[in-house]
């Protein structure tokens, strides 16, 4: 049976659910057709072409790809059962649509390879230079530090993402995943540096982290010696199941981590979910992440340690006034990094280009051109609709889109 059948099954179990809540318009379609070569459309080119104007390729390096598979190559990459069992239909459905997101459904037996190939053709569809920043994952771990392998969504392991950007200098960097409380953690970082790793990713409620403490502190310490930035999710996470959403997303926790001197990058802004402002004790009010976060940015002490990418700020779920300040906030932009969250811009139902055409953020006639290219490269149709968004007059800084100096620092 075929993915895309298997998915429709599956979304049966789940009706509306299928999508993660979102209401999809029959019209919309809700595949990615993994095309490849663009179409030789003037209003195509014009589009692309006024997108890069201003920002150098040379130092275009998305930061927030996730490298992800079925282990089918040897790679190491675990997944957890739930997502190929139809007695978990959310998960399930979810993991088809980023197998067709990264234009894998239709591979079977060579998913992780092609899922790479994949990834070198949209490279080639961006300016010289382009590079990206491939994430491992590490497993969740309990308060012991001990890997427990069925409550971890995925695993992609350090020494597959470091094999995947060895071979293929030209396209891609590597980040590491390493949970701090491992009793090898500090070890594993030192690997990992010898190894060319560029940062070290986290998503703490999926992994088990709390940032916020003391067992964290010597990976903290190891990290600020080798000068590696931590890139964090906070926020409320959608794509992957894990640990305590609520306490572990806090953006609050990370000041721990900022102590020590680290430079941070909040993945997305902190840009979903709610949780205790820790400012004013334990018990205090519920505060929007984001508005946490923001608080942070304000701070004059973090005003060179703290960061934020811009992933997934155009996706459905995310508030379009956030998306609104963020733009206008051109004091931020020299703190923002440009990342697409791949594969997740490859999932159609996801972004639509016509919801920013009607609060006045898009031109109408760039719509059309938008959805072309995303059925041909999502990574370019990620750059090219934020690239064109506006808010009040203002866009998004080219800066935000020339991150490898950043990253290249850490290495110095």
């Amino acid at each position: 049976m075929n993915h895309r059948r298997r998915f429709l099954w599956a979304a049966c179990g789940i009706g509306g659910a299928a999508l993660a809540g979102f209401a999809v318009q029959r019209s919309l379609a809700l595949f990615n057709n993994c095309q490849a070569q663009l179409p030789p459309v003037p209003a195509v080119d014009h589009l692309i072409r006024t997108a890069w104007a201003g920002v150098d390729s040379s130092q275009f390096l998305d930061c927030h790809v996730h490298l992800v598979g079925t282990g089918d190559s040897g790679s190491g990459i675990e997944v957890n059962p739930d997502m190929e069992s139809l007695f978990h239909p959310m998960q399930y459905a979810q993991r088809l649509f980023y197998l067709n997101a990264g234009c894998v459904h239709d591979a079977p037996g060579r998913i992780d390879d092609s899922y790479v190939e994949r990834l070198q053709n949209l490279v080639d569809g961006l300016q010289p230079g382009a590079r990206l920043l491939l994430f491992a994952f590490d497993r969740f771990h309990t308060a012991a530090g001990r890997p427990d392998p069925e409550r971890s969504s995925f695993y992609t392991p350090n020494a597959y993402a470091q094999a995947v950007a060895r071979r293929h200098p030209r396209y891609f960097w590597w980040a590491a995943s390493i949970h701090p409380y491992r009793e090898d953690c500090v070890e594993a970082l030192a690997l990992a540096v010898e190894g060319g790793a560029r940062a070290v990713k986290w998503l703490p409620p999926a992994m088990g982290i709390d940032p916020s403490s003391a067992r964290c502190d010597r990976f903290y310490a190891a990290l600020a010696r080798h000068g590696l930035p931590l890139i964090s999710h906070a926020g409320e996470e959608k794509a992957v199941h894990g640990g305590d959403q609520e306490a572990l997303g806090n953006p609050l926790l990370l000041r721990r981590a900022l102590e020590h001197g680290l430079r941070v990058v909040v993945a997305h802004c902190a840009s979903l979910g709610s949780a205790v402002d820790l400012d004013r004790g334990a018990n205090g009010p519920r505060v929007a992440c984001f508005n946490l976060f923001s608080r942070m940015m304000g701070e004059a002490r973090y005003e060179k340690l703290l960061f934020a990418d811009i992933s997934a700020l155009t996706q459905r779920n995310r508030s379009v006034e956030m998306l609104r300040l963020l733009i206008e906030r051109s004091e931020w932009h020299p703190r923002l990094l440009n990342g697409s969250d791949y594969p997740l811009p490859g999932i159609v139902p996801l972004i639509l280009p016509a919801d920013f055409a009607a609060r006045g953020m898009l031109p109408q006639s760039a719509v059309a051109v938008l959805e072309t290219i995303r059925q041909h490269n999502p990574l370019l149709f990620d750059f090219v609709l934020k690239r064109h968004l506006s808010s009040r007059g203002l866009h998004f800084a080219p800066a935000i889109f020339e991150t490898r100096t950043f990253f290249e620092r850490a290495t110095a």
